[in-house]
């Protein structure tokens, strides 16, 4: 397989506050021949996530520059000397942000998808990719969310928000109360997403407009945005409420924000907890989640939630759309294939 017929997306510069696309190139490559113990591997979908800005600047654990960027993707393996993966086979893997890519069973998060019958594609990197993961863990574990409590959900419209609602609903939530960044997205949440009161966060004050939304107060927060948002939710929270606290949009970028909420000292008032979610730290509840939302995916229930982008030469337009909140529910990149 020497004919140069593969694409990869390089970082060739870091970024200086928000990403330009000088900073990428697409590079062709000849398309790799596995080695013993791999597979090759045709990407069909690939995600582009928050996280991949932070990476971006290097660092310990960071992107490495001319070398090909790395994401969550949903492959068929099309050449395989791995014992544990055939030809046709659909397999989830790390090695995104490219047309091909050489993996192995269970490295790097490597596994064969279960291809349920009814469910498509897409809700492998969304409801039931690492973004639902995320909304789940963040739900079940984290917040060990209640039935008849009430939810308030930052960021609302984007992929890891939309996947809370869902979830949240099917585990009983009394209230959902979401945030997003425009007129538009607002009217998603309310009138096809059916969050019981969503604002703009951009129309006033977010404590002032969350504590309207939520007179009688919260009893979970998801928190995908930090800053203000995070503040707003502490004074609204209600006694023991707790904060799942999965990003910080509002710190992406070099943007500036409080380092520490004003009101920090709430949570030990109000006896508040707040923890962090970190999806790796999850990986164990994948076949829990499959379990808990397939039956909803075919019925109809739950929806993947996605804004698709076409071709290989659109990744960086997808992630650069994404972080400024062009999307609706997750964004991905479909590939030719």
């Amino acid at each position: 397989m020497s004919i140069v017929s593969a694409y990869a997306v390089h970082q060739i510069a870091r970024p200086t506050g928000f990403p330009s696309a000088t900073d990428f190139t697409l590079v062709a490559v000849p398309v790799p021949s596995p080695a013993p113990g791999t597979a090759l591997v045709e990407n069909l979908l690939l995600s582009v996530d928050p996280y991949h800005r932070g990476l971006m600047d290097g660092g310990e654990g960071g992107f490495e520059l001319n070398t090909p960027l790395e994401g969550r993707a949903v492959g068929r393996v099309v050449a395989t000397r791995d014992p544990g993966l055939r030809e046709g086979d659909l397999v989830f893997h790390r090695a995104g942000w490219r047309t091909h890519a050489l993996v192995t069973l269970g490295v790097d998060g490597t596994r064969a998808l279960r291809g349920h019958e009814g469910v498509p594609l897409e809700a492998y990197l969304s409801i039931l990719g690492g973004t639902g993961l995320t909304a789940y863990a963040a739900l079940t574990r984290t917040a060990a969310l209640r039935e008849g409590e009430d939810l308030f959900v930052s960021a609302a419209a984007g992929g890891v928000g939309t996947a809370t609602a869902h979830i949240a609903r099917l585990l009983g939530v009394r209230r959902i109360i979401g945030s997003a960044g425009s007129a538009a997205k607002v009217r998603h949440l309310t009138g096809t997403l059916g969050f019981d009161a969503a604002f703009d966060y951009h129309d006033g004050p977010v404590g002032e407009q969350l504590a309207e939304a939520a007179p009688a107060g919260i009893d979970v927060y998801v928190d995908n945005v930090g800053g203000d948002h995070l503040e707003g939710a502490i004074d609204v929270l209600r006694e023991y409420g707790r904060i799942a606290w999965v990003g910080g949009i509002s710190m992406y970028n070099g943007d500036r924000a409080p380092a520490a909420p004003r009101n920090l000292f709430e949570v030990v008032h109000k006896s508040l907890r707040l923890e962090g979610v970190l999806v790796r730290n999850h990986t164990n509840l994948q076949d829990e989640l499959e379990d808990f939302l397939v039956p909803h995916l075919r019925s109809g229930r739950v929806g993947t939630d996605t804004t698709v982008v076409q071709g290989i030469d659109h990744t960086v337009d997808a992630f650069l759309g994404m972080l400024r909140g062009d999307n609706l529910g997750k964004m991905l990149v479909r590939l030719d294939g």
